[in-house]
């Protein structure tokens, strides 16, 4: 029988590479999304493999009505992958904007907790599990005009850390991603829509893709039973923490 893989965040970005990834290597993959268009163009791409969930991770009480209402044959969750996450804005912290920092401390923090919740304690159950924080390298160390952003990435290493302390009497595995530079939409979410600035951030440097992440949760996930990938920091060659970055003219 196929694992089962839920990645969140799944219709764009690293999620959706993780979909192709965790399919490619014979997992069948419950993708989640606010996006109903973006899943269904899954759904009709991957068929039987993939089913869709639509909700926001931002609400609670739906999350956890949907991880319910899996059938019993989607219901065993063998990997959970925490991808879903954004920032928005690059201000100055006296001059950041409260519903920016409420989406992201709420997305970023409150929501990957409720899967987290909702998915964790049938692993435990079954002495058998994986979960996949995707994290950054902006949880080591804030940067300029990162503030809540870096906040919630180092929120997000603290209870991955914290999980696999909890679970260190099981046989479930938790494991922390951090990406530095991922060309995806992530900037122009930042940014809100503007793609001259978003194009700025990865001029001048090759930047990693969301397969590059995924190939590291595959490795993760695939690693021999006694192995736990705990903590994978992934940086494009010419990036080596979260604010030096070297830049051909």
């Amino acid at each position: 029988m196929k694992k089962i893989a839920m990645i969140t965040g799944a219709t764009s970005g690293i999620g959706e590479a993780c979909v192709r990834a965790f399919i490619t290597a014979g997992y069948r993959v419950i993708a989640t999304g606010r996006n109903i268009v973006k899943l269904n163009a899954l759904k009709d791409k991957f068929g039987v493999d993939l089913f869709p969930l639509i909700f926001d991770v931002r609400d609670r009480e739906i999350a956890e009505a949907s991880v319910a209402s899996l059938p019993e044959e989607w219901s065993r969750i063998d990997v959970l992958v925490n991808n879903a996450g954004l920032a928005l804005g690059l201000d100055r912290e006296y001059e950041g904007d409260y519903n920016d920092w409420d989406t992201m401390i709420d997305t970023n923090i409150k929501g990957l907790l409720t899967m987290t919740r909702c998915v964790v304690p049938g692993m435990v159950e079954r002495n058998c599990g994986h979960v996949i924080n995707i994290g950054s390298v902006a949880g080591d160390a804030a940067y300029a005009n990162g503030n809540v952003y870096c906040a919630t990435k180092a929120a997000v290493k603290s209870i991955t850390d914290g999980l696999r302390i909890d679970v260190a009497h099981t046989e479930v595995r938790v494991t922390l991603l951090k990406p530095g530079l991922v060309e995806t939409n992530f900037s122009n979410v930042r940014f809100h829509g503007d793609d001259e600035r978003a194009a700025n951030v990865y001029k001048g440097i090759t930047p990693l893709t969301g397969a590059d992440i995924a190939d590291a949760a595959i490795y993760a996930a695939q690693a021999p039973k006694h192995v736990q990938i705990a903590e994978m920091l992934i940086l494009a060659t010419h990036q080596a923490n979260g604010s030096t970055i070297v830049r051909s003219n």
